[in-house]
């Protein structure tokens, strides 16, 4: 994970990009991990105790910082009687296991062995803990082809395919509309290759999660990850007009994609407003401010990039410009729309 970057000098408002976003005691742990000490991540997750919202926030973002390092195993042999040093160690070899199957490492299916026995140890662990489940769940995403009888179970609602359902319910009895949950049941109907989940639109089940999330839920605003991913694969097939075509931003103005903007901001922003119980996260703000400007509600979008402060993320700006892999160039359209509707 990216450490904090700002756009270059120049004068005017800079956007900070940082993994914890809008909670700062997270940041002083993520800043604490790079340094590679790791009792303020200790210190942190004590604090935060069984808010399994803000628990599972804080180890998403946590176990990302220290994939890339052994801070984890040091604080484990350290302290081997801790089960938060047993669900972090969950995290991060999850976390290695993405990145390796990415990258078609040849160590991937060990990683993801390695992977599977850290969450089952840390099930052991934490019983009551949803964020080992979440592991597991994150992991499904890897099974491309379905071929585990996990991934394979009936869905709660007829209309959708079969999947790793079983794990779902294993969160829900712990947390309810787990916002990381259902994001990685998405990306699970995103990354299928093969079987019934692979013929139908993850905008399918993303809009079926939003018909029941409550009023307050940022569930309500997953739509807006499904169309944007939508939208991300279309612009890169080469059968269509290319990433420049306007047809894929004006998209964005009519229903249901305008729909399904409205029900987010109206049911889930406008409810919380800027407070409530644990920090927004700003990728889901990103998506919100995109997809208020693109429909043309300019005030309500700067009420949104108003809430992120002076924090953006690449996504889904980067998808929306001539080079998805230029992170400057996702931080000149997400400048480029805050002005327009900061002034508006």
């Amino acid at each position: 994970m990216a450490r904090e970057t700002t756009a270059p000098a120049g004068g005017g408002f800079r956007p900070v990009h940082h993994p914890a976003g809008l909670d700062d005691a997270l940041r002083i742990a993520v800043e604490e991990v790079w340094a590679g000490r790791w009792m303020a991540m200790r210190d942190l997750l004590e604090r935060t105790g069984a808010d399994w919202a803000l628990r599972t926030a804080r180890t998403q973002v946590l176990g990302a910082v220290a994939a890339g390092s052994t801070i984890v195993e040091a604080w484990a042999a350290e302290e081997g009687h801790s089960v938060d040093a047993r669900v972090m160690w969950a995290r991060v070899v999850v976390q290695r296991a993405q990145r390796a199957h990415r990258q078609r490492h040849p160590e991937a299916v060990h990683l993801e062995h390695q992977a599977r026995e850290a969450c089952r140890l840390a099930v052991e662990a934490a019983p009551g803990d949803p964020v080992p489940w979440i592991c597991l769940l994150t992991l499904a995403s890897l099974d491309e082809r379905q071929e585990r009888p996990e991934h394979q179970l009936q869905p709660w609602e007829i209309m959708l395919p079969p999947g790793p359902w079983g794990l779902l319910s294993r969160i829900w009895e712990r947390d309810q509309c787990n916002r990381e949950a259902f994001h990685r049941m998405l990306q699970f109907f995103q990354a299928c290759t093969t079987g019934a989940a692979a013929s139908v639109s993850a905008v399918d089940f993303a809009r079926w999660v939003a018909s029941w999330a409550p009023a307050g839920s940022a569930l309500l605003a997953l739509p807006l990850f499904a169309y944007a991913d939508l939208h991300r694969r279309q612009a890169a097939d080469p059968r269509g007009q290319g990433r420049s075509d306007a047809l894929l931003r004006s998209q964005w103005s009519v229903d249901p994609i305008r729909s399904e903007t409205l029900r987010a901001y109206r049911g889930w922003f406008a409810t919380r407003g800027h407070g409530g119980p644990a920090p927004l996260s700003v990728a889901d703000l990103s998506h919100l401010a995109f997809a208020m400007w693109s429909a043309r509600h300019y005030a309500e979008a700067a009420e949104v990039f108003a809430a992120m402060g002076a924090h953006t993320a690449v996504q889904p700006w980067a998808s929306f410009t001539a080079d998805p892999s230029r992170p400057d160039l996702a931080t000149e359209e997400f400048l480029r729309a805050r002005r327009h509707c900061m002034g508006a």
